[in-house]
Order: structure tokens, then C-alpha cells, then sequence
């Protein structure tokens, strides 16, 4: 097949995180790709700790999406209806591609995720918050997930004079499929750092004070312990974005708002509409999930378009977590390594580079392309 005796494909891409600009570089070459964001620019949420705590890292971490297709089309637009493969945007244009990939991810409070109308307002926003926590003495970390936990260990690794406490409900840190061994390291180095836990009572009541602003904060844990700090962050609370699905495809999502896709990551038995990343119940979320899926679904395009091999199905990868404590610090549990992966593996692997230069590679475009 050649563009010089048919058409290429049409691929709508509807999201712009980690599994979208994946997706849609991987099949620039190959189909009419049209990525759909509301933002102007993608955010390395990885690193966004980071960039809390250093501000240089500010403008590193936000990457604009017109310097990611070399061919197709960036639109700055956000899907508020798709019925099958018809996609009514925002704006009220619509959009019906050959292939349709839902990617639209998750939510998560500021600033493990930025929801901004803009790469400038976005990188403002993290200025007023690391001035905030420059100016606080005490800090508040409600959630002892992975987002908590690093958090806590990026302010104590850049500030060793501000007092950090940690408050999970749990009565450990990390819930989920992990190895014990994995929380007591970091419960080791946190307890080295000087990171106070309280653990396995919730808090009355959230702080009135909204999360990274400074503020006089006192809460009181069920308990009874009582907790003052001048600034405070919400680590917990992930919602996929799929409120926009009619139809069929509505009927595809769960009351917890994630979607059903089978093997192939097909949603609602839909030809031609596909589901990627944090928005399915095909694996645990997270970025490398994220592009495994991506990866797997542009193989999987690939071939229906060529018309050339076999689709293959999504299988869940074995269990993999990099919680960097600091640039220096951290633990993980990683296939292929028994035991804890400890600090010097996590720093190399994340905590050093926050895996901004892989990411930032796929920014390659020329900018003065026309992408409109």
C-alpha cells in the first residue's frame, strides 16, 4: 500500500499522557494521526516531584505536543461524547477515524498530575507551590502510596531541616502486592531521613486549606494524634477520565470509571475503538503499563492496516515499582532482580534522570511544521 493509490488510514488519538503521544508517534509514519489534548503540552509527570523541589526542572518537564508528530496533527481539544468511533469534541467539531484509541488517562490532585489550561500556567503554578513549601517548617503528606512516599523523600532529600510527616490509613505503608521486604527498606531509609509515619489512622477531616498553598494546618488523626504543618499535599485519589463514553462503549465502563476491553484492548466489542493506559482494567496503572499497552496497540495497528500478521494480545507484565527517595535514595521490586532493588539501582534506574530524556526524545518534530 502507498499513499500514491489510496489514502492512509485515519487514527484519532484522544489523549495526550504517556500511552497517547506513544501511540500516536509510533504510527505517524504509517496513518493520518490526529492526537486531541486540551493542553498545548504534554507533562512528564514523573518528574514532578522534582520539579517541586528544584525548580529548574520546571521547564523540563513540559513538552509541546506540536513538536511530536512529524505528519499528523495536533488538535487542542478535549472529547466530550463518543458513541463508537464518532468523537464530538468540545469545540463541537467531530471527528469519525478508521481507528479510534481511547487514552484519555487519569486524574490526580496537584502536582503529581497538572490539570492546567497550559504549559505557562502550568509551570506558574509549580512556582507558587515551591515557594509554599520554600516557606513551610512543617509539611503534611496525606497518603502513604507510592506518590506519598516519594514526595516525602524528595522534600527531605532537598530540605533535611523541614519536619515530614506521613499519614496512611493502612497500618503500613504501600498497600498493595508488594514484598514486605520492599516496605521495610523504605520504612528504613524514611526513619534515616527523619520522615515521621502515622500510620493506621485516618484523619477526621482533610485540611481546610487547599493542598500545596501555605497555610496554618491542624488536624487531628482518629487516633488523637494531633498534627500541625504550614503546608500539605493529597496523595491519593486517582480518577480515570471516562465520563465522555455513550453507548456501547458507556456500557464498557465500570462503576469505578475504569473501562472493560478485551485481550486486544477493544472496547465494548466496538471494531476500530481501542482503549490504552490508566482508563482500562487490563493491568495496574502506571507508565510503564502505559507504553506497554501503546507499544502492543501500534504493533496491533500496524498489522490490521498493512494487512500483514498477527494481532497479539495484551498479557499483564510481571509486577514492577520504582519509588526513588531523593536523587540518592529509594527502593523498588523489578523483574529479573530477587530481592529488593535497594537506593544505588533506583538512583541509577529514576532518581537521578526522573526518565525525563527518553520521553523528552519523542519530541524530535520540527517545530515550524505545520501541524494544523
Amino acid at each position: 500500500m502507498t499513499e500514491n493509490t489510496q489514502p492512509r488510514p485515519t487514527v484519532v488519538v484522544l489523549g495526550g499522557g504517556y500511552s497517547g503521544i506513544t501511540v500516536a508517534k509510533a504510527l505517524d509514519d504509517i496513518a493520518d494521526v490526529t492526537l486531541v489534548a486540551p493542553s498545548d503540552a504534554f507533562v512528564h509527570n514523573n518528574a514532578a516531584w522534582r520539579a517541586l523541589v528544584e525548580p529548574e526542572w520546571v521547564d523540563r518537564i513540559f513538552l509541546p505536543y506540536e513538536r511530536l508528530l512529524n505528519r499528523g496533527h495536533f488538535l487542542r481539544d478535549r472529547a466530550v461524547s463518543v458513541d463508537g468511533r464518532r468523537v464530538t469534541l468540545a469545540s463541537g467539531r467531530q471527528l469519525e477515524p478508521d481507528f479510534l484509541i481511547l487514552a484519555t488517562g487519569s486524574s490526580y490532585p496537584f502536582p503529581a498530575k497538572v490539570d492546567e489550561p497550559n504549559a505557562e500556567t502550568g509551570r506558574a503554578k509549580f512556582r507558587q507551590a515551591h515557594q509554599a513549601l520554600l516557606d513551610a517548617g512543617r509539611v503534611l503528606v496525606v497518603g502513604a502510596g507510592p506518590t506519598g512516599l516519594e514526595l516525602a523523600g524528595e522534600i527531605k532529600a532537598f530540605y533535611p531541616d523541614k519536619h515530614v510527616t506521613i499519614v496512611g490509613v493502612a497500618s503500613d505503608i504501600l498497600v498493595g502486592p508488594f514484598d514486605q521486604e520492599l516496605r521495610d527498606e523504605l520504612r528504613r531509609q524514611l526513619d534515616k531521613m527523619g520522615v515521621e509515619l502515622k500510620l493506621g489512622s485516618p484523619l477526621l477531616s482533610l485540611p481546610a486549606a487547599a493542598p500545596t498553598t501555605a497555610a496554618s494546618i491542624a488536624v487531628t488523626t482518629e487516633a488523637g494524634d494531633e498534627l500541625s504543618a504550614d503546608v500539605w499535599y493529597q496523595c491519593f485519589g486517582i480518577t480515570p477520565e471516562t465520563g465522555y463514553l455513550r453507548g456501547p462503549l458507556a456500557a464498557a465502563r465500570r462503576d469505578d470509571g475504569y473501562v472493560h476491553v478485551d485481550e486486544y484492548l477493544r472496547v465494548g466489542g466496538q471494531d476500530g475503538v481501542f482503549a490504552v493506559g490508566d482508563i482500562t482494567d487490563a493491568d495496574r496503572n502506571g507508565t510503564g503499563t502505559a507504553a506497554a499497552q501503546a507499544n502492543l496497540m501500534a504493533a496491533n495497528l500496524r498489522a490490521l492496516i498493512t494487512g500483514t500478521g498477527e494481532l497479539t494480545a495484551y498479557r499483564p507484565g510481571p509486577l514492577a515499582i520504582a519509588i526513588p527517595l531523593g536523587p540518592e535514595g529509594g527502593a523498588g521490586q523489578l523483574p529479573g532482580l530477587d530481592g529488593v532493588a535497594g537506593a544505588e539501582v533506583i538512583a541509577d534506574l529514576k532518581g537521578r534522570n526522573m526518565l525525563v530524556e527518553p520521553w523528552a526524545g519523542l519530541f524530535d518534530a520540527s517545530a515550524a511544521t505545520d501541524h494544523h
